[in-house]
């Protein structure tokens, strides 16, 4: 009996030690369960009370009874002075709240659909050994059309379809190409880029035009680049960006001054199998035009095109976009609906 009356003391110190360190509900909780709940330390102490004689039980069953009353009004004062606590804490926010700074929603920051887009493309290239690398947007009329054996009477480089600036051969780029001979004089084959940027032309805006658009411009050069290489290219990465492992593609002639010969690249259209509006009824859908890189521009950048060849492909960021989420309207970019944008978060 002796050592049951200790360990009541030692348990009685521990449960008055263990009230000075609530703090909230939950930890009111676990100190009642510890102590009164169906295996808690009180409890216990109470079982053995049927291991007792008589004359024991007429001791030490006072003293467990006043120290269950003592747990049990202590745990009732914590509650009570919990609950007033947090009233006072409610009234004190209620008090001060400022009705000038409240938002039914957070506002959120995301990135425009054009960053999303043009990440994966990167992604996508830098998976295939491709670097990323940039161009000026303002630049000279070597770089945008002479380099690329753009000639001289092509329309391209009128005043009506460019955007020339105030100092004389110096105007917005009309492409991304504008990277490739610089890319060329400062590397050695074998090289291999992506690169995306802004571009300007005078362009009437309309559902499928603007005079600043976002192109990208892919160019691979080493020995033995044959058309083979540009195609599978090409299906490589449309099909990842499209996220359609199906997507064919189809190649048709072009021409461009740049390379030679002159690829148009078509993706079956992702909307239908037997034609619908968007590829014309046509099942195709046109993306990009390409080709295998001219001569006379490995010679602008100082590469033997007699040791050397090379593929160049590039096209509108936003034509990816409006496939791949279904836009039907190039101006939404631009537009600054959030109610649009929020769609791509």
């Amino acid at each position: 009996m002796t050592n049951l009356s200790q360990l009541i003391e030692t348990i009685q110190n521990e449960f008055r030690t263990s009230t000075a360190s609530v703090s909230d509900e939950n930890t009111l909780e676990s100190l009642r369960i510890a102590f009164l709940g169906r295996k808690g330390k009180l409890t216990q102490l109470m079982d053995e009370l049927k291991n007792l004689s008589v004359e024991e039980k007429k001791i030490v069953g006072p003293l467990l009874n006043q120290f269950k009353m003592e747990v049990q009004e202590k745990l009732d004062a914590l509650s009570v002075h919990l609950k007033h606590d947090a009233l006072l804490q409610k009234n004190k926010r209620e008090k001060n709240f400022d009705v000038s700074a409240y938002r039914h929603t957070e506002l959120k920051g995301t990135s425009h659909i054009y960053s999303k887009i043009i990440t994966d493309l990167e992604n996508i290239f830098i998976s295939m050994g491709y670097d990323i690398v940039d161009g000026p947007e303002i630049d000279n009329e070597y770089y945008n059309f002479d380099s690329l054996n753009i000639p001289a009477d092509h329309p391209a480089r009128e005043a009506e379809d460019s955007f020339y600036l105030h100092k004389k051969g110096m105007l917005l780029r009309t492409q991304c190409s504008n990277v490739q001979v610089r890319v060329m004089q400062n590397s050695q084959p074998p090289i291999a880029i992506f690169s995306p940027g802004r571009t300007y032309r005078k362009e009437a805006t309309d559902q499928t035009h603007d005079f600043q658009f976002t192109q990208y411009e892919v160019m691979l050069i080493d020995k033995n680049i044959s058309v083979s290489n540009l195609l599978a290219t090409a299906q490589t990465f449309l099909q990842r960006i499209l996220e359609n492992n199906t997507l064919q593609i189809r190649a048709r002639p072009g021409f461009f001054p740049f390379v030679e010969p002159g690829i148009e690249i078509d993706a079956s259209c992702p909307f239908c199998t037997t034609g619908c509006s968007i590829c014309k009824h046509t099942g195709w859908i046109e993306l990009f035009g390409s080709g295998i890189i001219h001569p006379n521009v490995l010679r602008a950048g100082g590469i033997d095109p007699t040791i050397y060849s090379g593929f160049a492909l590039g096209g509108g960021v936003e034509r990816l976009a409006m496939i791949k989420y279904g836009i039907n309207d190039i101006r939404l970019f631009h537009a600054s609906k959030i109610k649009f944008l929020d769609q791509f978060v």
